[in-house]
Parts: structure tokens; sequence; C-alpha cells
């Protein structure tokens, strides 16, 4: 009986290779990927159905990403006295420090620095300046929109009616959240609750 167990275990790990998928870096290479969005669809799927554009194979998009793991491997995280830095964010340390860890993932070197125009009264707390080398603006500007859209979830809403404004002299108003058309006597859209007083 001991021996039989480990005989059937040995015959499944005798399996072929072939059948076993090969991931790497999360990326199952006999898959397609769309190059926008970054979903998965099987190998015999071309086209990505929420973009419309043509799908890259497992194989590129891993060969994509390790080119993009090299040249971030090659930036320096170093800052020094010369660089000319760029202000891209004020807020509480918090906040800073967060959207700082944020760059460093992308190697992307970022400073905090104190704001001399704080209230002094010590009920606010310091705001402070995220800062970065100017070179690195389009880099950390694109980092930093990419994490706003994940981390609300902007990606996954119906962004139509954003540009809606809010007109309280109209006789009909949209909101901006969810497009729902009410009074603008209301104050706030019936549908989702946005408050416009």
């Amino acid at each position: 009986m001991f021996l039989k167990f480990f005989g059937k275990k040995s015959e499944k790990s005798s399996r072929p290779q072939a059948e076993q998928p090969v991931i790497v870096d999360g990326i199952d290479q006999e898959m397609n990927y769309c190059p926008l969005c970054k979903a998965e669809y099987r190998a015999d799927i071309k086209h990505c159905a929420t973009c419309d554009v043509p799908l890259i194979n497992g194989r590129d998009k891993l060969a994509q990403v390790r080119e993009k793991k090299q040249a971030l491997a090659k930036r320096s995280m170093q800052i020094l006295p010369t660089d000319e830095l760029v202000n891209i964010r004020k807020g509480p340390l918090k906040d800073m420090k967060t959207l700082q860890r944020v760059l460093a993932q992308e190697r992307v070197p970022a400073l905090l620095a104190g704001d001399e125009g704080g209230c002094g009264k010590g009920c606010c707390g310091p705001e402070l300046y995220l800062q970065i080398k100017k070179e690195d603006l389009p880099l950390a500007m694109e980092v930093l929109a990419r994490d706003f859209i994940k981390s609300t979830a902007l990606d996954s809403h119906d962004l139509m009616h954003a540009t809606a404004v809010f007109d309280q002299l109209a006789a009909e108003t949209v909101c901006p959240a969810c497009g729902c058309r009410f009074s603008p006597t209301v104050g706030a859209c019936p549908e989702c609750g946005l408050c416009f007083e």
C-alpha cells in the first residue's frame, strides 16, 4: 500500500510538460493579451472585446515585461544636489509618503519637502511637497495617473457624463457622476446622492 501511494504520485509527476501551462511573471505564454487593458484571452481569440484591438501572444507580452524590468533596473534612484526638481503634489505626510512609494515601485525617485506657508498652529498637520527630477516628470505623471485609476476603480466606470456641468439656472441638469437628469432646485442627485449645495 505504501509503495502504491508513491508509485501513483510519481506517475502523475511524469506527465508531459506540454500539458502544464507555462506561467512566468504571472503571464501564461499560451494565452493572448490585450496591449491596452491587459485582459487575458484564450489563444484562439484574436481581438480584445473591450478595446477592439489585436491581441498579442503571451511570449510577446513576457518579452515586453522583461524589457520594461530591465529598463527600470537601469534607472537611478538617486537624486543629486545638481538635479532640477519640480513639485508635483502637495498634501499631508501620509498621502505624500504613499505616492512616494508608488513612484519608487516604478523606480522614479522622489523627495518630500516642507511647506513654509503652513498654518503654524499645529492643528492641520504638516503639508508637504512631493518633488521629483524634472526629467522624470512625464513618467511620474503616467505612473500617478495609472495609480489613481486603479485605486478609484475609474477604469471600470462609465465616464460619459464626467464633463457635465451643474447649472442652477437650467430647467433640467445632468449629474456628472451617474448621468441622472433632475431639476437643479433639488440640490442633490436623486439617483446617486451627489450633493451640489
